[in-house]
């Protein structure tokens, strides 16, 4: 779909709607983001009997036995997702989590309470399925990856607030249950309120066609895309989108899908055809490291991480700490989704994500190591607390948000559901097991060695993302079939595309994604095939260009059903401006600042000042 421009109307709408979505999934960072600090709190000590949140062993089960509630709701989220659409099954999961905030807020004691994080996970873990899900299937192929990293940004503040408001009650309620029962409150009575805002919402246009709604799923991508039905770019979408469902679910020439797959065969398809099976190794392979990384671990037992770096001032500075880990998560994430997923592509900001948490965990490692040992000096001491939030850097660039964006996006749609359920599983009962056995791990390796043990994966995570996985950034959902195909062993073969039979064919073609550019021999530098070196060639492209518009909407009045299929009926002033400086929709993807430029209606220049302000602004806040 790179090949018919975005307007301004449709990036309004389309990040409206894909935000909004977003904003319907924040109570599962919420729920992490409380957990790890609320047995902290006076009042919860008392009342469930836990003497030290600062003790991993004691909050062990507290921490971790909600990711098996996780599992089972994700597991259980196929048999709902297709079948009563991407909205109603949110308001399912979620009226199911707020049944469970209301028996935690009310729990006598520690059995009642982990059935309450059992019945809240439930609810979460099919809200992890369905958020993904449902942006990659209203998020346009160019800034799909932005919006879907999202996601884990509406995550990152949802995780900020829970973390500040435990602080907040800390400071100003007394040590009574109430303390916690805000905590657990709040977030129950904005999650109705999404409830009823989701009937303002709209549904997946996917899930329309394949619920056999044509119909009504043109209307909703016209909505979405903020722009009308017979408008090109709706067109082609509609129409990639309605024969991809057609040929998965087996439809007649008229449009007449078939009946929808058993679960049976729904299986046999997704772990016997090759390229299937590829996903799901990619998909269930990202989310294991993603935990193997020790990320995770880190935010769930911040103050006992806290305590063995030697962090020292009591129960409000570490509620404190974890506060700006929380908020230093969610500034990484803005940054990531801005700056790293769409403009630098998956393959690299995995790689740079990963080294940056091995560095750091080799560092925190080696200091816990000196640290029981001897003495260490203040500066030390304060580059490990600073390596954890380099960490959170890692982690916000690579694998936090690339495996939630891999899980929603690879699949295709007659498997999606399924494909999602069963990464979302596996990925609630890794973690399950990587949280409940991290305080055997810390005491078993006398602390230093755990880190060292996660840094191991993350060089192993390197290895296998060279190896592994495929650049998909710019593609269409439909588009990414294609990439399955073949050996899985060859994804860093992937950085050049060829030619496909272009004249002339070029000896020196350097592919980006599905752009094709050329060295130009006199400056060498890279430029695209169709690069108009002259102003006068630039001029007499853009009469040529505004001719054809002219000629065409003259055309289009006296005949407005013999439209051809994708022509531009249209040109506002960005793309003109785009055109006139030589910068074709055609090769966007060969600059993909150029995606968000465009949706925002900004330029480059001015998205790294905004950078360069958010990270000036944080140091000084760290400062």
């Amino acid at each position: 779909m790179s090949g018919l421009p975005p307007s301004k109307s449709s990036a309004k709408y389309c990040m409206n709607q894909c935000i909004t979505t977003n904003e319907l999934f924040a109570n599962e960072a919420w729920d992490q983001g409380s957990s790890s600090v609320l047995p902290s709190l006076p009042g919860f000590q008392q009342h469930f009997h836990i003497s030290s949140g600062s003790n991993a062993d004691e909050i062990q089960n507290f921490v971790s036995i909600v990711y098996i509630g996780y599992a089972f709701g994700a597991a259980a989220s196929y048999f709902t997702n297709d079948h009563i659409g991407r909205l109603w099954s949110f308001r399912l999961y979620t009226s199911i989590w707020i049944i469970g905030q209301l028996v935690a807020i009310l729990a006598p004691g520690l059995p009642a309470l982990y059935a309450a994080r059992i019945i809240c996970g439930s609810g979460i873990g099919a809200l992890s399925v369905t958020g993904p899900m449902s942006i990659v299937e209203i998020a346009p192929s160019e800034i799909r990856g932005l919006l879907t990293s999202w996601y884990a940004v509406i995550m990152g503040i949802s995780l900020t607030v829970a973390t500040f408001s435990v602080y907040g009650v800390y400071l100003h309620l007394p040590a009574i249950r109430l303390q916690y029962q805000v905590v657990w409150f709040a977030p129950a009575i904005f999650m109705a309120l999404t409830v009823f805002a989701s009937f303002f919402a709209c549904e997946s246009p996917r899930w329309l066609l394949v619920a056999n709604r044509p119909e009504e799923a043109l209307s909703t991508l016209s909505q979405v895309r903020g722009l009308p039905a017979d408008h090109p770019r709706v067109e082609a979408e509609f129409q990639e989108m309605r024969n991809s469902i057609s040929s998965a679910m087996n439809g007649t020439e008229d449009g007449t899908l078939g009946r929808r797959p058993t679960l049976k065969e729904v299986a046999k398809e997704t772990f016997t055809v090759s390229a299937n099976l590829r996903r799901l190794q990619q998909t269930l392979v990202s989310y294991a490291m993603a935990q193997m990384s020790g990320a995770n671990s880190l935010t769930s037992y911040f103050i006992p991480i806290m305590k063995i770096i030697g962090v020292e001032g009591g129960v409000g500075n570490t509620l404190f700490l974890s506060g700006m880990y929380g908020f230093s998560k969610l500034m990484f994430s803005l940054i990531s989704s801005f700056f790293f997923i769409d403009l630098l592509g998956r393959r690299k900001s995995l790689f740079i994500g990963i080294t940056c948490q091995m560095l750091s965990h080799i560092y925190i490692g080696a200091f816990v190591k000196v640290h029981q040992e001897g003495q260490v000096s203040q500066s030390a001491s304060e580059a490990a607390i600073a390596a954890i939030f380099v960490h959170a850097f890692g982690y916000a660039v690579g694998l936090f948000i690339l495996p939630y964006v891999f899980g929603g996006e690879l699949w295709p749609t007659r498997i999606r559901s399924f494909g999602g359920a069963v990464g979302q599983t596996f990925h609630w009962l890794f973690l399950y097991a990587i949280k409940f056995s991290l305080p055997s791990l810390l005491s078993s390796t006398h602390n230093w060695g755990a880190f060292i043990f996660f840094a191991g994966w993350c060089f192993i995570a390197l290895i296998y993302v060279y190896l592994m996985i495929p650049e998909v950034s710019g593609l269409s959902v439909e588009e990414i079939d294609a990439i399955f195909r073949g050996p899985w062993f060859n994804a860093y073969k992937h950085g050049k595309t060829p030619c496909d039979g272009q004249s002339p064919k070029c000896g020196h073609c350097v592919g980006s994604e599905q752009d094709c550019v050329v060295v130009d021999p006199e400056t060498g530098q890279q430029r695209p095939r169709d690069y108009l070196k002259s102003l006068e060639e630039r001029v007499a492209y853009l009469e040529g260009l505004l001719n054809a518009s002219d000629s065409g909407a003259a055309h289009n009045e006296n005949n407005p059903s013999q439209q051809p299929q994708g022509q531009i009926r249209s040109f506002d002033t960005p793309f003109i401006i785009f055109k006139a400086s030589h910068e074709e929709d055609r090769y966007w993807t060969y600059c993909r600042c150029r995606h968000i430029g465009v949706y925002f209606n900004v330029s480059k220049r001015s998205l790294w000042k905004i950078t360069v302000f958010w990270a000036f602004f944080y140091s000084l806040l760290l400062a």
